[in-house]
C-alpha cells in the first residue's frame, strides 16, 4: 500500500475545498448492501425512476464500470448554506441554491485526478494512471462508498451523517487503479435516535417489520416536487408548506446537523435575485426568467412545467388556508 501517496491525496482533497476524503478498495458491494438494494427495487421503493433500475450490476460492482479500479476515493463537499429565505416566502431546498453541484463536484474530482498525473480511463490509451470520477452522474452507491471510506454513516434518514458535521455534504468519487491505504469503515452512531422519521411529513422514511431504515421515494417531498414529471399526489399538496423544490425536513430535524458550518464556496452562495424572489415573483415567473435565474443550477432537473405546477400547488394552499382562516373567523364572531 502506498501511505504517502494516500495522504497526499487527501491534503490535496482539503486544498480543492472538500470537506473530507476517505478511501475504499474497489470491490463488489457486501451482501448486506446487495441484498437491501435488490429489496428495495423488487418493492418498487423507487417509484418511476427508472434509472435507478437500470444498470443494477453496475452499482454492486463498481469493477463493471472501471476494469483496472483499485481503490475508490471518496470526497464530500460542505453545502450549509449561509442565508435563508426570508419568513414567508416560497423557499428551495438548500442544495440547490446554488450552482450545480454536479459541475462543481465533477471540475473538482478531475483537478484532483490530474494533480496526480492521472488521466480519464474512458478517453486515455494509457494502460496505467488512469481514472474515472462521478458524483451522483453514474451508477455507484455513493453512501455506501463515502461510508466504507470512513466519511460517515448512513442515517436512518437515508443521508450520510458526518460526525460533528452533519448531512448537508455533496457526495463524488474517483475510481484509480492505484493500490492505497484504505480507511476504516464508521459504524452508525444514530443511535436510538428517530427525529427524521418523526419529521418527515408524508412517512416516506420508516421503519419496516425488521426494524430495519426504509425508504418509500413515491411518499418522499423531494421525489414529488422534483422528479416525478406528473401531477402532485394529495400527500405531497398537503405538506408541501413554502418548499417549491424538495424538502431539507429530515435533515432539519437531525441533531448531527447543529454542527453544520456555512459553506464558504463562491460557486455555492445564491444569486441575489433568487433570495429576493417575493411569492408574487414566483407565481408570475416566465420560462425567459426562469432560464436566466438557474443557469447552472440543479434546479433545471424539474424543469420549467415541474417548478410552475410546484408554486401553483404552494398558491392553491395559501388560498385554501386563508379560506379556512376566514371561515373560522366568521364562525367564531357568530358564537358557532
Amino acid at each position: 500500500m502506498n501511505s504517502r501517496l494516500s495522504n497526499e491525496i487527501k491534503a490535496e482533497a482539503k486544498r480543492l475545498g472538500f470537506f473530507c476524503c476517505g478511501i475504499a478498495k474497489a470491490e463488489p458491494v457486501d451482501d448486506d448492501a446487495a441484498r437491501r438494494l435488490m429489496n428495495w427495487l423488487n418493492h418498487k421503493g423507487e417509484a418511476d425512476m427508472d434509472y435507478m433500475r437500470r444498470n443494477t450490476d453496475k452499482r454492486l460492482n463498481p469493477l463493471l464500470l472501471m476494469p483496472q479500479a483499485r481503490s475508490i476515493i471518496s470526497v464530500a463537499l460542505n453545502y450549509a448554506p449561509h442565508n435563508s429565505f426570508p419568513e414567508g416566502e416560497y423557499r428551495l431546498a438548500a442544495y440547490a441554491i446554488g450552482q450545480d453541484y454536479h459541475e462543481i463536484m465533477k471540475a473538482k474530482l478531475h483537478a484532483l485526478a490530474h494533480h496526480f498525473g492521472l488521466e480519464d480511463a474512458l478517453y486515455s490509451k494509457r494502460e496505467h494512471g488512469l481514472y474515472r470520477a462521478f458524483s451522483d452522474t453514474g451508477p455507484v452507491l455513493e453512501r455506501y462508498w463515502a461510508q466504507k471510506a470512513g466519511l460517515g454513516w448512513n442515517g436512518r434518514n437515508h443521508q450520510l451523517i458526518l460526525p460533528h458535521a452533519g448531512s448537508m455534504f455533496f457526495l463524488g468519487e474517483l475510481f484509480v487503479d492505484i493500490d492505497l491505504d484504505y480507511d476504516k469503515p464508521m459504524t452508525s452512531r444514530c443511535g436510538t435516535c428517530h427525529a427524521c422519521l418523526d419529521q418527515c411529513p408524508t412517512g416516506a422514511i420508516y421503519l419496516d417489520k425488521d426494524g430495519v431504515p426504509a425508504f418509500d421515494a413515491m411518499r418522499c417531498l423531494s421525489y414529488q416536487l422534483i422528479e416525478n414529471r406528473n401531477g402532485l399526489s394529495e400527500e405531497a399538496k398537503e405538506h408541501m408548506g413554502d418548499c417549491i423544490y424538495g424538502c431539507d425536513r429530515c435533515q432539519q430535524a437531525c441533531p448531527w446537523n447543529r454542527f453544520a458550518t456555512p459553506n464558504d464556496e463562491p460557486e455555492l452562495q445564491p444569486k441575489e435575485q433568487l433570495m429576493k424572489m417575493s411569492r408574487a415573483d414566483w407565481q408570475n415567473l416566465s420560462l425567459e426568467q426562469y432560464q436566466r435565474l438557474f443557469k447552472r443550477s440543479a434546479v433545471k432537473r424539474a424543469k420549467y412545467a415541474g417548478l410552475m405546477r410546484n408554486i401553483k400547488a404552494a398558491e392553491e394552499n395559501e388560498s385554501d388556508t386563508r379560506q379556512n382562516n376566514t371561515i373560522k373567523d366568521e364562525d367564531n364572531k357568530t358564537g358557532n
